[in-house]
């Protein structure tokens, strides 16, 4: 099967309810019917990063494979990189349903799933089961709603998924969880840092930041990650913010949105992150990434890897081709002959201070 037959059964799945959904998704991925993307990357795309081989800079982004349980077929569709998670140390069901919802007339979704997850254990057994890890796997880890100790919860996170992944991103970004963001603070965040910089063997780190930070905040956590040896940021997670314009009857429903109304937020952000860093720390760009222009704007911005998820939700497998092909095309417009050029080269226009 191809991605693009896929993908073509998407409109029967929109028929039922969207957790419903994804979860008969994650189950077709995991028996292999999902495709395969056989076409060789162009050689424009490659990049190495924390110590691997990317093929392509486009990644799937956390939240979708929560339980490190399709691995192999989305590495068959043609990702670049692969990110499961958020675990938590102990199974979560997270909050009550309904708490996903599409907002279909926007190509966005709002979710207030609370990190729910089988549990570290179950995590840990399937990352096993993925050992030659095909295309760069990361890990992302998070707390428990109940009973956690954050100082003590994330490098536990760390150390345990250490030996299974290519990099552990840090969420302290979420909005489904109660007091998650408050962990953004300098204060908070060196307090995680320290301890994970003591993890034995431990894999590069990120963290994963709000869309919602002003300026300050971000300087603030940029300027404690580099001194915390932290080795990059993904910017960012969902927002909390209703950008005018939705139309869609659940845009008032609780929770992070995300997708093409979070694109332009989400990328000012990337930008400012990128001047602030200078260089000290390698970003992921996410947030309403849709097509290869899209994915170039946030390269341009200063990422040097790009995430999406909403839009291959909506899209299917044939979304990564497809996306792939559009970026390579971008690039060779914008005159880049290869992505590495352009990472950054347009910051400063985006944030307006050239």
């Amino acid at each position: 099967m191809t991605p693009a037959v896929a993908s073509a059964v998407l409109p029967l799945l929109r028929r039922v309810d969207a957790e419903h959904a994804h979860d008969l998704a994650l189950r077709a991925l995991r028996l292999g019917l999902a495709g395969r993307d056989a076409t060789p990357d162009d050689p424009s795309l490659a990049i190495t990063l924390l110590g691997r081989r990317f093929a392509n800079p486009i990644g799937l982004a956390a939240g979708f494979d929560k339980n490190a349980v399709a691995v192999a077929g989305l590495a068959r569709l043609g990702f670049g990189f692969v990110e499961t998670g958020t675990v938590t140390l102990r199974l979560q069901p997270g909050n009550p349903r309904p708490r996903l919802f599409r907002l279909e007339q926007d190509r966005a979704v709002i979710n207030r799933m609370g990190f729910n997850n089988s549990g570290l254990d179950a995590y840990l057994s399937n990352l096993a089961a993925n050992a030659k890890r095909p295309v760069p796997l990361g890990a992302n880890v998070g707390i428990n709603k109940v009973g956690a100790d954050p100082d003590r919860d994330y490098p536990a996170l760390i150390a345990a998924v250490a030996p299974h992944v290519d990099y552990a991103v840090i969420n302290v970004s979420s909005p489904n969880t109660p007091g998650l963001r408050d962990l953004q603070t300098e204060q908070r965040l060196r307090a995680i840092l320290r301890p994970v910089a003591a993890v034995a063997d431990r894999p590069p780190v990120l963290v994963k930041i709000a869309p919602d930070l002003a300026d300050e905040g971000v300087a603030a956590i940029v300027e404690t990650c580099v001194a915390e040896g932290v080795q990059g940021l993904i910017v960012g997670n969902t927002t909390i913010s209703r950008p005018p314009g939705l139309r869609s009857r659940y845009a008032s429903e609780v929770g992070g949105l995300s997708g093409p109304p979070l694109f332009s937020l989400s990328t000012r952000v990337l930008a400012r992150a990128y001047q602030f860093a200078n260089g000290r720390l390698m970003l992921i760009g996410v947030g309403g990434v849709s097509s290869g222009a899209d994915a170039l704007t946030k390269i341009r911005a200063g990422a040097s890897l790009v995430q999406i998820y909403t839009a291959f939700a909506y899209d299917g497998p044939a979304l990564i081709p497809r996306i792939k092909r559009e970026l390579a095309a971008s690039l060779r417009e914008a005159g880049f002959a290869h992505i590495q050029d352009a990472i950054g080269s347009d910051a400063a226009h985006l944030t307006g201070r050239e």
